[in-house]
This record gives structure tokens, C-alpha cells and sequence, in this order.
């Protein structure tokens, strides 16, 4: 695994293009299995039944609904083996009460007669004897996964207060052989499509606020160049195609701009442009190397990388330009800077006796702490809710993605069966 900071600053393809497709929406061969490690704190006991029905559907909603639930770090999921009630029926609150659940969701899936099915789902609270409300979705085949992230969606707001992002989607990159490809997933890594496939490097997918568009890195013409993807016709942009290096794109908040690292007048610094492309703007203006550009939720700083001091560590500055304030000063080799939507949280890769590793700071006090036991860390992103991170690591030897709570308490893998899996960004809410 070639760190992204060495990607970003060094790397030209190792040969001339051979393939670059543009493809349609293609379903990935390669299926996600999630596995779950760590114990989280304050866990929600909560019971999700085999939905009626679902047995004569190509999707298992209830694996689904618990899947994503237990990703979460916030629940723990009681057995319902043997008991089959759909939304319909109210529950037994005795018998759930004595299997230790405080909630309880039920529900069917039906086929209709147009060929789309009807997802209805109810939630109770087995404590008080509530009915906590339910919803219905008519879908088509292809879209019963996503009716199974938006139940999830519903059950999480419900019983934590916050939104849940199952039903976001989350963007990577595989290399398979010498192929690399671009994928748009569901959050938990399936039902994924194929932006861009090359036989050349993809790098630092990002998505745009909007959730329609794709800036990325894509080293086909033997050097590295920005294009931004439109999600909605499968169309791209050429950004950046400058003189030496061309890389790091960033979105503004409200989508306009896009910061953006460039070598074209001597060494990497910091630009910002049109996110319809147009002449750049410098921002940064040191003699050092700055890259890695992110902004912060209401738009005000940029938190970059720089080797400013003689090592990498991560700074602010205002985004319009001007002097930079360093952030991190514990350890020498900080980099990836990841700030979390709310702006409370700034997640990076310190390198750590030559391990990188992933680390939270709190941005109001500067305490920082390290989350994961992994020595191949990168591409931190927060989920769109603040309460978890997307990365990609290294385990026996094969790059994977890993989400984890912000304590490191609680892991997922998302283990694809074929190649390596990397450059991990996660989307935002649907607007």
C-alpha cells in the first residue's frame, strides 16, 4: 500500500493508458461481508424479526436492518429466532422484556402485482408498551436493500435522537490486477456501481455536498489530473490539468469551489477553483510542500498538510488565504486530515514507530486519541452523522475498509472476495 501522501506528491503510472471506460451502472461481483469487533458502550438491546414474507425476495431485510443497527456501536441485538410477527401484530411485551430487549421492530415484504414490493415495517418500545410509529416503501426488486437502510434510518433516529446514515453511499477504489476502478456503494459497501474503471491509478475520491458529483484524481496521462464525475449522467470534467502535478481536490461547502494542490509554479501548494474549472487561485504561499486540502463545515478555515516545520503535520487557514496556525503536535508525521461535519472532530494518520495509524482530535480541547490496533491506515472520512469513521487498512496482507465508532470501540470490516480496496470517502445526507 503506497500511502496517499505519497501518491498525492509523487507517482506517475508505471505505463502508457490502455483502457479507460466510462461505464453504466454495473452491479460489483465482488460482495461485502461485514464483520463486527469490539463491545460499545450503552448499547440499545433491540429485537428485529424475520420480516413475513421475505423468504420469496432476492433480499434478507431483517439481516440487513440488524447489520447496519449493529455497525452502528449503538445496539445490541437480541435473538428473535422463532418468532415471525409482521407490523401488523401487536407484541408480546412479557417475551421480549424476558429476552432482555427494550425494543422490538416487526414487519412483511409483499410482492405486487406491477412487480415492485411493499416493505412496511413497525417499531415498539417492549418497556413501555409503545407503539414507536413505522413507514411503508413500495419498491422495485433492485431497491430492496435500500428500503431495508431507510427502516434502519427510521429505528436509529428513534431510539438514539440522531440521524441515521445507512441509506447514504459511500465511495472507493479497487485494484484488481492491473485494473483500478471507481465504485459508488450503499454505506455498508454493497450494491455498488462502477464510475470509472482505468488501467492506470484512481485517487482521492470526493464527493461533492450535494451527493450528485465525484471530484477525483485519475493518473491516465501519465501524470496526475483532476476531473469531477456527474453521478446523474455518468459525465465527467476535466479540473485540473496543469503543469506537473494536479491533485487533492476538496469540495466548499456549498459546492462552488474546489481547493485543489498543484505543482504548475515549482512546488506543491495550495489552489482554489471553479468547481467548473477556470483559472486557479494560490492560496498557500510557503516554500514547503501543502497539500491535502479540507475544509470545515461552514466553510471559514482549510486544514491542510505541510512540511512547513520539517516534518508533515496538519495546519488551518482562512479560506481565502493567509497565515497558517499549526494543529497537531503530538508525533512527528501527521497527515489525511479528516474534519468531522459538525466541526467537532478532526480525524488523521499519524505515523507512530514506522506504523500509521489513525487518531481523533477534539478541535475544542486538542486532546487526541489513538482508535485502531491496524498499522496501514489511511482516507479517514466521517459518516455524515459525525458518529463514525470510514478508512481503509491493511490486514494479512490484503487493503480493506474498516468503519469505527470515534472511541475505536467497535469495528466493521468490509471485506470484498476479489483485489484490494482503498481511497474510501463518505457522502452525504440525500438532500
Amino acid at each position: 500500500m503506497t500511502h496517499p501522501l505519497l501518491r498525492h506528491l509523487l507517482g506517475l503510472p508505471r505505463a502508457i493508458l490502455t483502457c479507460l471506460l466510462l461505464l453504466t451502472a454495473l452491479p460489483v461481483l465482488a460482495q461485502f461481508r461485514v464483520d463486527i469487533s469490539g463491545v460499545g458502550l450503552k448499547q440499545l438491546p433491540l429485537a428485529v424479526t424475520v420480516f413475513k414474507g421475505e423468504e420469496a425476495t432476492p433480499q434478507k431485510l431483517g439481516q440487513i436492518i440488524q447489520a447496519d443497527l449493529e455497525r452502528s456501536g449503538q445496539f445490541r441485538l437480541i435473538d428473535s429466532s422463532g418468532h415471525f410477527p409482521d407490523e401488523n401484530a401487536r407484541p408480546d411485551v412479557s417475551v421480549w422484556r424476558q429476552k432482555g430487549a427494550d425494543s422490538l421492530v416487526s414487519g412483511s415484504v409483499t410482492r405486487l402485482a406491477d412487480g415492485r414490493y411493499d416493505v412496511r415495517f413497525r417499531l415498539w418500545d417492549v418497556v413501555r408498551g409503545q407503539d414507536l410509529g413505522g413507514q411503508s416503501f413500495a419498491v422495485a426488486p433492485a431497491d430492496l436493500r435500500m428500503a431495508a437502510h431507510r427502516t434502519a434510518d427510521y429505528i436509529y433516529e428513534k431510539l438514539t435522537g440522531d440521524k441515521g446514515v445507512f441509506s447514504t453511499r459511500i465511495s472507493y477504489v479497487t485494484k484488481v490486477g492491473q485494473r483500478f476502478q471507481l465504485w459508488v456503494a450503499d454505506a455498508d459497501g454493497e450494491n455498488a456501481q462502477s464510475a470509472l474503471s482505468s488501467m492506470e491509478p484512481i485517487i482521492s475520491p470526493a464527493w461533492s455536498p450535494g451527493g450528485t458529483q465525484l471530484a477525483y484524481v485519475s493518473l491516465e496521462s501519465r501524470k496526475p489530473v483532476i476531473y469531477v464525475h456527474d453521478l446523474t449522467t455518468g459525465k465527467r470534467r476535466l479540473i485540473a490539468n496543469y503543469k506537473g502535478s494536479n491533485s487533492a481536490p476538496a469540495w466548499s461547502p456549498d459546492g462552488r469551489t474546489l481547493a485543489v494542490t498543484l505543482s504548475r509554479d515549482g512546488g506543491s501548494q495550495l489552489f482554489v477553483i471553479d468547481a467548473n474549472g477556470g483559472e486557479p487561485r494560490r492560496l498557500s504561499q510557503s516554500n514547503s510542500i501543502d497539500t491535502e486540502p479540507v475544509y470545515s463545515q461552514d466553510g471559514r478555515l482549510i486544514y491542510f498538510v505541510s512540511d512547513r516545520g520539517g516534518a508533515p503535520q496538519i495546519y488551518k487557514m482562512p479560506a481565502s488565504g493567509g497565515p497558517a496556525e499549526r494543529v497537531t503536535f503530538t508525533g512527528n508525521y501527521n497527515i489525511s486530515p479528516s474534519v468531522s461535519p459538525d466541526g467537532r472532530w478532526l480525524a488523521y494518520v499519524s505515523r507512530v514507530s514506522g506504523a500509521f495509524k489513525l487518531f481523533v482530535m477534539d478541535l475544542s480541547t486538542g486532546l487526541t486519541t489513538p482508535i485502531t490496533d491496524t498499522s496501514s491506515d489511511e482516507s479517514p472520512s466521517f459518516s455524515p452523522n459525525n458518529k463514525l469513521l470510514l478508512f481503509a487498512t491493511q490486514i494479512q496482507g490484503k487493503e480493506v475498509l474498516m468503519t469505527t465508532t470515534l472511541d475505536g470501540k467497535l469495528k466493521a470490516r468490509l471485506t470484498g472476495q476479489n483485489g484490494n480496496i482503498r481511497e474510501p470517502d463518505w457522502g452525504p445526507f440525500s438532500k
